[in-house]
């Protein structure tokens, strides 16, 4: 409890970023939807804010050692407040593209610093809950910024006002803080091979959340203006299904610490191509919601699931390249996905996006269940405890996982 209070002015900069980030994913394609972008232009700016997300984790880090935590986050703050305006201000599609970048790069980087700060002040007996706590901050304050979204016309300056005095909060209370700022983090390495080689399961894990939750995140509010005018629907439509993957997550990670969790990863592709089916087919019906709700509970999971497969075959010596490869591959998947499922949706039809992933999900459990044939150089009592994750982080939060801590079999 007493690290927990010594972080407070940390958490509560970290709510009001991820308010105001959860305020601005959505808002931004309903925007670009309203200034007549095409499906296919949406998803090209949505794949710009992953490209810029990826740049992020590769050079973030050296400002960081250049100027420090405080400043870089000041600055990136600054940077997004800029470029949420300017996107309230222009509907160009070519600066669209820019500015989705430069936000995408901009937030890694307020992440980045949020967690090594945070893996600074935390202890070996802390780690977990701190973790724990981080995580329930991101999927709470992400869902807040859906429903605070209803403030004003989309078409008005109001929800990007709001979004952007979030964001300028934020500064407060790490500006203030009395507590001194960590050392500068190291670059973080990326080797998906090796990732590959120990374990296939949580390669494909991480580039199906990328893509199915990626491209959802991406044109989930662009899919749910076709069948509704009002906001109120759309931020309920996305609400539901982040609260689908939050509630769901904890008993999901209790039954994967108990059985293979590569079951469990299979589990989740039937899960989710039944239920992104459902959603397809229900747009008119009364339990449209309950199957969004479904959704969420199926393929948000699969991140922190495939991160605990990958974490049962490493050592604490490899733990934060394994992660961070992980998290790579989903921002790679999120890259990818809304450049071909955005076109998609403008050429045949809006529940392309569930169609879609609906046969991403059919497809991948297949793989994964050929994969079942193979034998585990770990066994189920082996594995490492489950711990919940979102990929909405950058590669400084595996330095706080206590997984990292334990020295695991590998292959």
């Amino acid at each position: 409890m007493k690290t927990l209070s010594t972080i407070s002015s940390l958490l509560l900069s970290t709510a009001l970023v991820l308010i105001g980030q959860g305020m601005a994913i959505t808002l931004a394609p309903l925007r670009a939807l309203n200034n007549g972008l095409t499906d296919s232009l949406i998803g090209l700016s949505a794949s710009a804010y992953y490209l810029g997300f990826i740049v992020g984790c590769l050079y973030i880090p050296t400002l960081i050692k250049r100027v420090g935590h405080i400043r870089c986050f000041s600055v990136l703050i600054a940077v997004v407040i800029c470029m949420t305006l300017l996107l309230d201000l222009f509907d160009g599609w070519q600066l669209w593209i820019i500015l989705r970048f430069s936000v995408g790069a901009a937030v890694c980087g307020l992440y980045t610093v949020i967690e090594s700060w945070l893996n600074s002040q935390s202890t070996d007996d802390s780690r977990g809950r701190i973790l724990s706590v981080y995580t329930c901050i991101t999927l709470s304050a992400m869902t807040a910024g859906q429903l605070l979204i209803n403030v004003g016309p989309i078409e008005s300056s109001t929800p990007f006002t709001l979004t952007v005095i979030f964001l300028a909060l934020a500064i407060i209370p790490i500006g203030l803080t009395r507590k001194i700022a960590p050392t500068p983090v190291e670059v973080t390495s990326f080797r998906l091979s090796a990732l590959y080689q120990r374990s296939h399961s949580a390669f494909a894990g991480a580039i199906l959340s990328g893509v199915v939750v990626g491209s959802f995140w991406s044109l989930g509010a662009v899919f749910s203006r076709y069948y509704s005018q009002s906001t109120v629907d759309i931020t309920w439509f996305m609400t539901t299904a982040i609260a689908g993957g939050a509630l769901l997550q904890y008993p999901i990670g209790w039954l994967s610490d108990r059985v293979d969790r590569r079951f469990v990863i299979i589990g989740l592709c039937a899960g989710g191509a039944m239920s992104a089916s459902a959603v397809a087919l229900s747009t008119a019906a009364w339990w449209h919601l309950i199957a969004v709700f479904l959704f969420g509970a199926s393929v948000m999971p699969i991140y922190a699931i495939s991160l605990a497969t990958a974490a049962d075959v490493c050592g604490d010596c490899d733990f934060v390249e394994v992660g961070s490869s992980i998290l790579m591959l989903n921002a790679l998947g999120s890259f990818v996905a809304p450049l071909i499922v955005g076109p998609l949706m403008s050429n045949l039809s809006a529940t392309m996006l569930f169609w879609s992933a609906a046969a991403l999900c059919t497809v991948f459990g297949l793989y994964l269940a050929v994969q079942l044939k193979d034998s585990r150089a770990v066994s189920v009592e082996d594995q490492a405890t489950f711990s919940a994750a979102v990929p909405d982080v950058a590669p400084a939060s595996f330095d706080l996982d206590p997984r990292g801590l334990d020295v695991l079999a590998t292959e």
